[in-house]
C-alpha cells in the first residue's frame, strides 16, 4: 500500500505545478499549420476563401490558447506574440519552399518538390525548427523544444530551436543528425545522416557562450562526421568527408577527410586528417 504521505506530496506537487499543453496538442496544432501553409501536406479541402479564412482564424486561437495557458503568460502578452508570430508565417513559408527545393535539386533520386514536401523527413525537421525558432526568438518557452522534440521523434533529427540557420538548408537522409543550439549554419549548406554539430564542453556555466560550431555558406558535411566547439568554423564552399572528427577550424574552399595507409592488404591504425585547400 502506498503511504497516505508520499500521496499527500504528490497532490502537493500536482497543485503546485506549472501546466503546458500536452504533446498531442502541440503535434496537433504543429501539423495543422504545416497543412495550412502548404496544401501538399493536408488532404482538407476548402469551398472558398470564406471557408480558409475561417480555418486561419481558428489556427490562430488556437496558437493563442497554447502560449495562454502557459505559467505567468498574460493575455495581453499572448495576444501580441499571436500577432506577430502569424506575420511572421509569410518569411517561414518562403525559407521552407526554398529548403524543399535546394532538397530536391540536390537529390538525384527526388522526383518533384512535393514529393520532398510530402515525405522527406529532412523536410519535415527543418520545418519544425523553422516554426520553432521563430518562437524562440519571441522568447516563448518550453513550446519551441517541444516543437522540435515532436520532430526529433518522428525523423531521428534533432535540431535545437536556438540555431541559426540560413536559407537553402539540405539534410538528406538525415536520421541521427543533431544541431546544437548555438550553432551557425550558413547559406546553401548541405548536411548528410549522422552529422553532429556538438559543444567541446557540457558544463552549465557555459550555457550563455557559443559552444557549437559555424558552417560558412555552400559547405558540405557527408556521413557520420563530428565538428565540435564554438570556435570551430568550417570556411565556406568547403567539404568536409564522412566518419571526420573536427574540433579546428577549416580555411574556405577546403576538403576535409581521412586518409588511410594500406600495408600488406591492411589498414594502418594511423588515421590523418588532410585538408586540401583550392585557392579560388
Amino acid at each position: 500500500m502506498v503511504d497516505s504521505t508520499f500521496l499527500d506530496e504528490l497532490y502537493e506537487h500536482h497543485a503546485s505545478c506549472c501546466k503546458y499543453p500536452s504533446e498531442q496538442r502541440i503535434k496537433a496544432f504543429l501539423d495543422d499549420l504545416l497543412g495550412t501553409i502548404f496544401p501538399e501536406l493536408t488532404d482538407e479541402v476548402y469551398r472558398n476563401r470564406a471557408e480558409f479564412g475561417l480555418h486561419f482564424s481558428n489556427l490562430k486561437e488556437t496558437f493563442y490558447e497554447l502560449i495562454y495557458e502557459r505559467p505567468n503568460f498574460e493575455s495581453a502578452r499572448a495576444e501580441n506574440n499571436t500577432e506577430i508570430f502569424f506575420h511572421s508565417l509569410p518569411t517561414i513559408h518562403d525559407q521552407l519552399r526554398n529548403d524543399a527545393t535546394a532538397m530536391y535539386r540536390g537529390d538525384p533520386a527526388a522526383q518533384s518538390v512535393e514529393e520532398v514536401m510530402r515525405t522527406y523527413p529532412g523536410f519535415y525537421a527543418i520545418a519544425a525548427f523553422r516554426i520553432a525558432h521563430q518562437l524562440h526568438l519571441q522568447s516563448i518557452k518550453v513550446l519551441p523544444r517541444a516543437i522540435t522534440e515532436i520532430a526529433h521523434s518522428k525523423t531521428g533529427i534533432d535540431i535545437h530551436p536556438g540555431a541559426t540557420i540560413g536559407s537553402n538548408f539540405c539534410i538528406d537522409h538525415g536520421t541521427g543528425v543533431v544541431i546544437g543550439a548555438t550553432a551557425h549554419i550558413g547559406n546553401n549548406v548541405k548536411i548528410y545522416q549522422g552529422v553532429t554539430l556538438g559543444a567541446l564542453s557540457v558544463n552549465k556555466k557555459d550555457a550563455t557562450l557559443k559552444r557549437h560550431p559555424t558552417l560558412e555558406d555552400h559547405v558540405v558535411v557527408y556521413a557520420g562526421a563530428t565538428i565540435l566547439g564554438g570556435e570551430t568554423v568550417i570556411g565556406a564552399n568547403s567539404v568536409v568527408g564522412g566518419n571526420v572528427w573536427l574540433t579546428q577550424s577549416v580555411p574556405h574552399n577546403s576538403t576535409v577527410y581521412y586518409k588511410t595507409k594500406m600495408n600488406d592488404q591492411s589498414v594502418d591504425a594511423d588515421i590523418l586528417i588532410h585538408k586540401i585547400s583550392n585557392a579560388s
